[in-house]
This record gives structure tokens, C-alpha cells and sequence, in this order.
């Protein structure tokens, strides 16, 4: 794979749109009170820990005991998880597409649970257009640690600077920068098309 360019994908909110909001907004009468829920209770770090490999049932359990008159909503973010999924990103799907169409090598890189990801894969055909793919919660580490990318490149046997890296997240885009790989910030699909234009990928 080194000799051509080869472009790794973030998948939640570059190919595919997630979203907890939209699960808990039906759990909660207020958009105040589904805020306060993401902010103090299932937050960013709860998550994070799940994509690094924790099971929910783990996850659940202590967050429930810390917080008793919650643990029905708690439990509802693994058992209702495909209601936090808002689709396919056509727009991106449509630029995978392309990619693939010119035999462009493709690789998933994502911060994802080992228990969600295989829902995910039933869902989405493009998913499986991939030659390979690292789910941060099957090996227990997590965007922007750096042995995530070094992992990369060693699994894959790839040139950094033959690597294009898209994520929407921007410490995970500065952290594959920093392991040499051409980092691309994910704002939208437009600017996405540009900027592999620009890098003659498309």
C-alpha cells in the first residue's frame, strides 16, 4: 500500500452522524435537561471509556450507583444506541465512493466501542468498502494517543507522508500530523472535495 497515497477516515460525524441528542431528547422533556445529561452524567469521558475498551455493563453499572434516579437513561445509551444515529453522511459517502471508484487504498481509524461497531457495520453497506480498519475500543487505545497512529502505520505498512487523515475532530488531525500523516479537519463535505483535489485524489 505505501507507494500510492492512502486516506484514513474518522467515521462518527465525517461519514456518519451520531448524535445522543437524538435519543435523549425522547428520554427528556427539555433540550435544558438533555444538556445537563450530557454535560454531567453519559459525558464525553464517561464515553471516551467505552471506546477505549471498557464494556458498558461496566460502564453502566458504576455511573448507575453514582447516580441511582438515572440509571434507566444511563442503561438507554447502550440499549437504545442505534437511536443516537441520524444516517449516512451522503455527502462524504458520495466522496468514499469516488475514492474507491479510482482504487484508492481506504482504512477506517475511529474512537469507537467493540460492542457498538459491529451495529454500525450492519447498518452501512460503505462501511465494508474499506481495506482495513482500527476500532479504537478492539485495541484499547484512543484517538489522539499517539501509539494509535504509530499502529497505523505499522499495521497497514504505510509511508506517513503518504497517509491522508480525515477526522472533525482537531486534536485527533494535529496528533496524526505529529506521527507525520497529512492531517485534513473534516468541516464539511465541500471543503473535504477541495481539499483532496487539491491533493489530487479526486
Amino acid at each position: 500500500m505505501s507507494s500510492s497515497k492512502t486516506v484514513v477516515f474518522d467515521l462518527g460525524n465525517v461519514l456518519i452522524d451520531w448524535n445522543p441528542r437524538y435519543l435523549y431528547r425522547k428520554l427528556f422533556p427539555t433540550e435544558t435537561e438533555v444538556e445537563w445529561f450530557l454535560e454531567n452524567i453519559c459525558d464525553d469521558e464517561w464515553n471516551a471509556k467505552h471506546d477505549a475498551g471498557q464494556p458498558f455493563s461496566t460502564g453502566i453499572a458504576e455511573l448507575s450507583s453514582l447516580h441511582p434516579q438515572f440509571s434507566a437513561q444511563i442503561s438507554n445509551w447502550y440499549e437504545r444506541w442505534d437511536e443516537m444515529l441520524g444516517g449516512p453522511l451522503d455527502d462524504t459517502v458520495e466522496i468514499l465512493a469516488e475514492l474507491k471508484k479510482k482504487q484508492v487504498p481506504l482504512i477506517i481509524l475511529s474512537n469507537w466501542s467493540a460492542e457498538t461497531y459491529p451495529k454500525a457495520e450492519a447498518l452501512y453497506d460503505f462501511l465494508h468498502w474499506f481495506d482495513g480498519k482500527i476500532i479504537s475500543g478492539e485495541i484499547g487505545k484512543i484517538k489522539p494517543d499517539p501509539d494509535i497512529y504509530k499502529l497505523l502505520i505499522e499495521t497497514y505498512d504505510l509511508t506517513p507522508d503518504n497517509t491522508v487523515f480525515i477526522d472533525d475532530k482537531l486534536a485527533n488531525v494535529e496528533a496524526a500530523e505529529d506521527s507525520g500523516i497529512h492531517g485534513l479537519h473534516f468541516q464539511n463535505a465541500a471543503l473535504l472535495r477541495n481539499d483532496l483535489e487539491k491533493l489530487k485524489l479526486l
